[in-house]
């Protein structure tokens, strides 16, 4: 993997099931993110959510009463994850150098007041809205492939050796007798 440059953290708004939180942490601790926070949440994430990685030794949190409580990096772009129709297909969204992703609540949408600070809003081309956690993890992963971790895809694949025994099923003389 090819290290880059610049950072991002992702947070949630008026999130209210630990499970998502922690699915949610676990996932920007795997991706690499350099902060997490919340928004008017009702929980406690220091006690109250569920991460079996104890993101919260590893990425720093931030939790935020209000939208006027939260405080960014200089220079650090607020971008929106919302299904809305306005919003810039993930695919085709070059991904900030320095960015803050914000997710909306479980069975609800960004608040009017976080819009309005995002500068840019961002979907995830699916038929209808998804869980939050997976949601972050799908956004994470297209950052990370838009920020170049890895080289293009390759326009085809030869198998490895022990991969190709799965598509040649007559090699296999016990399944297909045995081979001329």
């Amino acid at each position: 993997m090819i290290k880059t440059r610049g950072y991002f953290g992702i947070g949630v708004e008026r999130v209210s099931k630990p499970m998502n939180i922690g699915n949610l942490m676990r996932s920007a601790n795997a991706f690499g993110a350099h902060f997490f926070f919340t928004i008017n949440s009702p929980l406690n994430l220091l006690t109250s959510y569920s991460d079996t990685s104890d993101s919260k030794q590893h990425v720093p949190l931030w939790q935020y009463k209000s939208v006027d409580e939260m405080h960014l990096p200089e220079k650090c772009i607020l971008v929106g994850v919302e299904f809305c129709d306005n919003a810039i297909y993930l695919p085709t969204f070059p991904h900030p150098l320095s960015a803050a992703y914000i997710l909306g609540p479980e069975r609800g949408s960004l608040s009017s007041e976080i819009s309005k600070k995002c500068s840019y809003l961002v979907k995830i081309p699916t038929k209808f809205c998804i869980n939050v956690g997976v949601a972050g993890a799908i956004v994470m992963y297209d950052r990370m492939l838009y920020m170049g971790k890895f080289g293009d895809r390759a326009l085809s694949v030869k198998p490895s050796f022990s991969q190709q025994r799965l598509y040649e099923p007559t090699s296999h003389p016990k399944i297909h007798g045995p081979t001329k």
